[in-house]
């Protein structure tokens, strides 16, 4: 166990004693402070052990885009890019902003993010509590002069809540439009647990329908598909079949799912989708299949239980993403993960 290990196990009962939003909010306005000094990004460097050197250690080509290393932040955490500056000062490789959508939406009424300490996991409601795309649009822009070589922003789409089924293709081209021409990569939401009929766009149908509409006005970037792990097998491969035959780059495995099979916490009732550490086995199984029926036409970004003793982009991947994991281990994760 690393010392920077040890110092988060010793404070997390603190933040754990606080609000699950409450203490959400208030890391991301430290980080969005900390990346315009350079004391700041020395402490950011020292909390997660890696110095800027060494995040661009291991460069990768991935979707036509130079990574400083394989492993980012993934979509959820900072829907409205409040702390770009932040996590390129931790040592990410890259940055899944969103998911937002064209219009502002206020999201679920609170409580909506709790903990579940026994299983190191986190049940979430938010239902796309976001800013919109042109305000994030914008503070990519403001960010990009700022950012180290190598790092990749990329930004997760969504429908709003109140946009009707039938116009569901229409706030996914409106939120790409806004976004295009300041991020490197789109990934379209198509399985969020929160947002009523949203996992029905995973139909293959609707879902080619959807992605030669977004390359429409994507402006060339690569587009991911952010898939459900409560798939089927069968689900899973008729999806990524119709991903392999459609414009999109790749996917991204997986999002939160509604199951909760072995879960001990006090909190396993509550509603939303469920993400950390149970997720982990779903998502390699995921992964490993896509992986199979895809071959390497598809760019595979694994996103789900990764962290604690098993950090590092697992068997098929090409990139991984951090979210849950941090909550538990702490941001020395970052360059556990990093180094493996």
């Amino acid at each position: 166990m690393s010392w920077r290990t040890t110092v988060y196990a010793a404070v997390r009962p603190l933040l754990f004693a606080a609000d699950a939003e409450a203490i959400h909010g208030a890391t991301l306005r430290a980080l969005a402070v900390a990346a315009y000094g350079s004391l700041g990004r020395s402490l950011c460097s020292l909390a997660s052990g890696l110095s800027a050197a060494d995040a661009s250690r291991a460069p990768v080509d991935v979707m036509g885009l130079r990574f400083r290393n394989r492993i980012g932040l993934g979509a959820g955490f900072d829907k409205d890019g409040v702390a770009i500056g932040g996590w390129a000062a931790l040592g990410f490789g890259f940055v899944e902003l969103g998911t937002i959508t064209p219009r502002p939406q206020a999201g679920n009424p609170k409580p909506r993010l709790f903990r579940l300490a026994d299983d190191e996991a986190l049940v979430n409601r938010m239902a796309f509590n976001n800013l919109g795309a042109d305000a994030l649009a914008s503070r990519i822009r403001d960010a990009r002069g700022e950012l180290p070589d190598g790092f990749v922003v990329g930004v997760n789409i969504g429908r709003n809540r109140d946009t009707p089924d039938d116009r569901a293709v229409d706030d996914y081209v409106a939120a790409a439009r806004s976004v295009a021409e300041v991020a490197d990569y789109l990934a379209l939401n198509v399985s969020s647990p929160n947002t009523p009929g949203l996992r029905d766009l995973q139909a293959p149908a609707r879902l080619t329908e959807l992605l030669t509409a977004v390359e429409s006005v994507a402006m060339a970037r690569p587009i991911l598909v952010k898939l459900s792990p409560d798939l089927d097998p069968g689900e899973l491969d008729a999806l990524v079949a119709a991903v392999r035959d459609s414009p999109a780059a790749g996917l991204v495995l997986s999002n939160t799912t509604t199951e909760r099979s072995g879960i001990r916490s006090p909190n396993a009732a509550e509603e939303g989708g469920l993400s950390g550490r149970p997720l982990r086995e779903r998502m390699r199984g995921a992964v490993t299949r896509a992986r199979h029926l895809a071959g390497t036409r598809l760019v595979i970004v694994a996103s789900g239980g990764i962290g604690g003793d098993e950090p590092g982009v697992p068997p098929g991947a090409d990139l991984a993403q951090l979210w849950t994991g941090m909550i538990y281990a702490g941001p020395g994760l970052i360059g556990e993960t990093v180094r493996r």
